[in-house]
């Protein structure tokens, strides 16, 4: 297969130290690393489509810890350990001996004896999550250091306060078989907008993500959202200079119409203004419920103030060709189908509700990828081999 071949020579050809640490945050990552993930994802699902096992492990434990709801991440994690030939195990912190005041240390290293991955997503309080991960990680570092790890697993991070680096690389996956190749995405306009919901507290890190990743490949980024809804000020300012060095550009609007105006990626969603993430973080740290129910119908009440920031047929035809490309992490708020007035109206999520399906379909490998690549100093020797050996995954 010469489009397989072709991946392999990619491969091999990056250089890069994704074996050497974890993936936190896309932008800590180098250009190379964040096409190896790319490339490696695009080898495993070959590999699946043409129907050859992708099991690299024999035996081994993939760890999963969800401190928030999730649906799409938590089979994607559970799908990619086991496409790689990993057992998942849930880690329900208030059935461990966490509830009873252990260390992140010593969990840490009790959970990965045997443990490949530990995917954790830890986006509920801001200043806290990401914070989290490493300290995980650090536990695992003093673990393998002093011979309690014969090996140190790999941490995943699927979402937390700052980055979704998961489903961002799931996105750009996704508009790179969309529009055919990486290279064919420079100069495109991609507008990352505040869209109405009629809930609160939603995460910063999908919005964070999209402008944290694409500045890097030449996009041109566009973020807009009504006053006060800004996201985290050093991740606006990675955005900015990221995109100077990639010959894009990266600008701030305050109208979803501007934003929208000859796009040709529309990613409209909503999210909470980043000083209300921090009020609501010290306010759960407390115990805080009264608080709590009084920072939501605040929040509910300024969010009403801004119904008009909806993704509608008519916002569409501002889009290049009136044909832009909608995209969303999914689940959306669906005018009229998950609630009354929301993101999206249905005609236009039903439009591209393939295009949606197809964009969330690339987390698994993406994830797969960021296990393999953690494990493997070579990743394109162990997918040739796979490839070579052409082991059925079932038969047919």
């Amino acid at each position: 297969m010469s489009s397989f071949n072709a991946l392999i020579q990619q491969i091999q050809a990056f250089d890069t130290q994704l074996h050497n640490k974890d993936l936190m945050l896309t932008w800590e990552q180098s250009t190379d690393e964040l096409k190896q993930v790319l490339s490696v994802a695009e080898a495993l699902r070959t590999l699946r489509n043409e129907n050859i096992s992708t099991r690299v492990f024999d035996s081994g434990l993939g760890v999963s810890l969800f401190r928030d709801n999730s649906t799409r991440t938590r089979f994607s994690f559970s799908s990619a350990c086991n496409m790689l030939g990993l057992a998942v195990q849930d880690l329900d912190e208030g059935k461990s001996q966490i509830a009873h005041g252990e260390t992140v240390r010593e969990t840490a290293n009790m959970i990965s004896f045997c443990a490949d991955v530990i995917g954790i997503r830890d986006d509920m309080y801001l200043g806290y999550g990401n914070r989290y991960m490493r300290e995980v990680g650090k536990a695992l570092d003093f673990g393998k250091e002093n011979g309690v790890l014969a090996q140190r697993p790999g941490v995943v991070n699927l979402q937390c306060d700052i980055d979704h680096p998961t489903q961002s690389m799931a996105d750009l996956a996704w508009l790179t078989e969309h529009f055919g190749s990486l290279e064919n995405l420079k100069g495109k306009k991609i507008a990352m907008t505040w869209a109405y919901s009629p809930s609160y507290g939603k995460p910063l890190s999908v919005p964070q993500g999209i402008i944290g990743l694409m500045t890097r490949f030449g996009m041109d980024v566009t973020l807009a959202h009504p006053e006060g809804y800004d996201l985290i000020p050093e991740v606006v300012e990675t955005a900015g200079r990221q995109a100077k060095e990639s010959g894009g550009s990266f600008r701030q609007v305050s109208t979803m119409a501007e934003a929208f105006k000859e796009a040709d990626i529309v990613y409209p969603k909503s999210w909470a203004p980043y000083h209300v993430m921090g009020r609501r973080t010290d306010l759960l740290k407390a115990g805080d419920h009264d608080g709590l129910k009084a920072l939501e119908q605040e929040c509910l009440a300024e969010n009403a103030r801004h119904k008009h920031w909806h993704c509608t047929e008519e916002m569409m035809k501002l889009t290049r060709d009136g044909e832009g490309l909608y995209m969303h992490c999914l689940p959306a708020d669906i005018t009229g189908v998950s609630c009354e007035e929301g993101e999206v109206t249905e005609s236009v999520f039903n439009k591209y509700l393939i295009h949606t399906y197809k964009e969330a379909g690339w987390k698994p490998f993406i994830i797969a990828s960021m296990i393999l690549n953690r494990r493997f100093a070579n990743p394109e020797i162990v997918l040739e081999n796979l490839m070579k050996n052409g082991a059925r995954r079932i038969d047919a």
